[in-house]
């Protein structure tokens, strides 16, 4: 390359030269002329051989911008190192073009699975433009070809409110009607900002097949179990009403009153006492199932903790000094539950009056009521060290009218469970026999 631009420039020096020599001369004017010709041309020549190396930088740098990987560089003719460098320019070209078909390929995979998994799935660009939604959420909401939020808006105005409502973050089950069919959808929103821009994934199901059938699998559990309570009480009423009925009848005739001795009137005073208790038991059974139907909507307010736990300690003092409980409480960086405290302190009194039986028999019983902070939730846990709960009556605690107690209602816990609900939480339950049970009270 030095060399050439060397020859360049000796090669100007050289017609520099002869135009001195020959200007002025009038009768070679024309020969002048054409030396200016050639001397300009040289410069040009010269210019742009030098200026090769920025083009070739320059047309490597569009071809990146403009992601044109099907531009060339041919072999320099000016010099090996810009050979070296046209062989880099390629080599670097090839590599973006084999990272951008890797990206496009994991890309069409990616669509690909998107679209075939069996999830309703959105992906909205500032809250505008739909840069995605698969086939299982065309389907659902009936938005073929749709790409703008609010042209879905115009289509399924209740599903755009609902999400609109959840906001960034946040899941919820909604009920929508999608042309004439009703759904429930499970949805869970999720927001991030990328590149300046804000995105908000939205994945759905229809979960209206699996809440049908677990609404029939809770009624037969329940009828189930509404049967067995009866037949409890109605079977032994039946029996001593025929009984009662043999004793005061003879040969289909009513017995005479001087026929019905003592020993006769003692058992029919004792077949009716059994009817009543077994009524009784029926009547009870009956004002237990309407309280698990009839519990207030809570009225939530910011409810001081130590407040709350002092008010349980007072109210259980006499039943734990009576068993010889100890009994703790911590509070660990949380000062307020939204809470409706009447609905909540019911839920504890139930929980620590298990915790008590469970201790019966127990060395040092003691029982601590804890709060603290998990992640987003606030919990309020109740353990203890008593006997605790086998693993295969786990699972069976929460179901109304079960109980592993030998006189319990069984509505306790399904009561407790319903009330936490009602506040928009949950409570879920830990043990281990031998060592005892951990019951916590999940708060939003």
């Amino acid at each position: 390359f030095t060399f050439k631009v060397a020859a360049r420039l000796f090669m100007i020096l050289a017609v520099m030269a002869a135009f001195a020599l020959i200007f002025g001369d009038d009768r070679l004017f024309f020969n002048q002329i054409i030396l200016l010709i050639i001397l300009v041309a040289q410069v040009v020549e010269l210019l742009r051989f030098i200026n090769h190396t920025n083009r070739e930088l320059a047309k490597f740098l569009l071809a990146i911008k403009y992601r044109d990987f099907s531009i060339n560089f041919s072999k320099s003719k000016i010099g090996q190192s810009f050979e070296e460098l046209n062989e880099a320019f390629t080599e670097i070209i090839d590599i973006y073009k084999n990272v951008k078909m890797e990206h496009e390929g994991q890309f069409h995979y990616l669509k690909m699975v998107v679209s075939n998994i069996n999830i309703g799935i959105i992906s909205l660009e500032n809250n505008e433009n739909i840069v995605l939604i698969n086939k299982p959420a065309e389907q659902v909401l009936h938005a073929e070809g749709v790409k703008n939020w609010k042209i879905l808006k115009a289509k399924q105005p209740s599903f755009v409110q609902e999400i609109d409502a959840i906001g960034d973050t946040g899941r919820k089950l909604i009920n929508i009607d999608a042309h004439g069919e009703p759904r429930t959808l499970s949805v869970d929103v999720n927001s991030m900002i990328m590149l300046n821009k804000s995105y908000k994934l939205i994945t759905f199901q229809d979960i209206k097949g699996e809440i049908e059938q677990t609404e029939i699998e809770a009624w037969h559990k329940l009828i189930r179990i509404l049967t067995h309570e009866i037949m409890n009480s109605a079977t032994p009423i039946s029996s001593l009403t025929e009984t009662m009925q043999s004793m005061l009848e003879k040969d289909g005739q009513q017995k005479p009153l001087e026929e019905l001795d003592e020993e006769t009137i003692e058992d029919l005073r004792f077949s009716l006492k059994t009817i009543k208790k077994r009524s009784d038991g029926m009547v009870s059974f009956i004002d237990d199932y309407r309280k698990l139907t009839k519990v207030a909507k809570p009225k939530l307010e910011p409810v001081p903790v130590q407040e709350l736990f002092n008010t349980i300690e007072n109210l259980m003092s006499s039943e734990l000094d009576k068993a010889n409980i100890r009994f703790e409480s911590q509070i660990d960086n949380i000062t307020t539950i939204q809470m409706d405290s009447h609905l909540i302190e019911q839920v504890l009194i139930n929980l620590v009056t298990n915790s008590i039986h469970a201790l019966e028999g127990v060395p040092n019983p003691a029982i601590q009521l804890r709060a603290y902070q998990d992640y987003d939730k606030q919990v309020v846990e109740i353990q203890d060290n008593g006997s605790g709960i086998p693993q295969k009556e786990l699972n069976q605690i929460f179901v109304p009218f079960f109980s592993t107690k030998k006189h319990g209602s069984g509505i306790g816990l399904s009561l407790s469970k319903q009330i936490m609900h009602l506040h928009g939480g949950n409570i879920k339950v830990s043990s281990e026999l031998g060592k005892g049970t951990a019951f916590r009270l999940f708060f939003r």
